[in-house]
């Protein structure tokens, strides 16, 4: 019984450290409504592994707090991994035919997946589209979520339009992003053309060192 439910407990922890960023064991067991001592057994045991790490936060004179969050080897554990080749075969290009036709074949390969996306999300209500979007996405291998913006933010200042954010956890090209960054500009314009009626701005970025990425996303 227990050797069943260890790994299964361990993946509840990646997860909502994926989602976090940076967590105690007590939040950890709170959210996963584990005992504290189960869940620092499983960190104990994923960060022997390699999966996380901890930094130590000193407040007051009492003991420090230890927040743990994901190492790399723990962020490669979702699905970011087939980019590897697509990272090889970009270096070969830009090696034998330069940056600039590699760009240039990113910035198409990007307005192809634009046309693709706004094909399939149809005209409908800009709330379905998103949702729909959100959709292609997961399938995609993206840890993607939305809402909309009163409920992700509680509406202390409601927008004069609705507008809705797209939260991903984890980026299913990283390393793709990591070697040829302007990839996520190009992302960022994908979304615009794909909600042709809807402005896109980026609220957070993983190549930045942020947990996840965002986008708001207004009617306009």
């Amino acid at each position: 019984m227990t050797s069943l439910q260890q790994p299964s407990t361990k993946e509840d922890i990646l997860r909502f450290l994926l989602k976090q960023g940076q967590a105690t064991a007590q939040a950890i067991s709170e959210h996963l409504d584990v005992s504290p001592q189960a869940v620092r057994r499983h960190l104990k045991g994923l960060e022997a592994d390699s999966l996380i790490e901890h930094s130590a936060v000193q407040e007051g004179m009492g003991r420090p707090n230890y927040f743990y969050m994901l190492s790399r080897k723990g962020r490669d554990r979702f699905p970011s991994q087939y980019d590897q080749f697509a990272v090889s075969l970009l270096d070969t290009l830009n090696e034998t035919v330069g940056p600039e036709t590699v760009s240039s074949v990113l910035r198409q390969q990007w307005q192809r997946k634009a046309r693709e996306y706004r094909e399939k999300l149809g005209s409908g209500p800009v709330a379905e589209r998103v949702k729909h979007l959100v959709k292609l996405r997961q399938d995609e291998g993206y840890m993607a979520e939305w809402h909309p913006v009163d409920e992700a933010a509680g509406a202390a200042n409601p927008l004069e339009k609705p507008a809705y954010v797209i939260t991903e956890y984890n980026c299913a090209i990283s390393h793709i992003a990591e070697s040829y960054p302007t990839v996520c500009g190009h992302e960022l314009a994908m979304f615009a053309q794909a909600l042709p009626d809807c402005s896109v701005e980026r609220t957070h970025w993983l190549v930045r060192g942020e947990h996840l990425c965002g986008y708001l996303i207004q009617e306009k």
